[in-house]
């Protein structure tokens, strides 16, 4: 099934959750984001949250610097 991710389409299979997603992405679940049609998403809730055809997911990783 399609979503959006940061914009851009992206197929998924029925039943990923944000956190395959995110682990499939290989992005670290520590300081990351993730933004499900216009609102947050608990980090607590990324495994139970499973992803719908049309979605729009945004996924943000903080990065330190200095």
């Amino acid at each position: 099934m399609n979503i959006t991710l940061n914009g851009e389409a992206h197929a998924v299979e029925a039943g990923t959750t944000i956190a395959t997603l995110i682990e499939a992405l290989n992005i670290p679940l520590v300081k990351v984001a993730v933004e499900r049609n216009l609102s947050i998403v608990s980090r607590s809730s990324f495994d139970q949250v499973i992803l719908q055809k049309g979605d729009r997911i945004e996924i943000v990783r903080f990065i330190g610097g200095g």
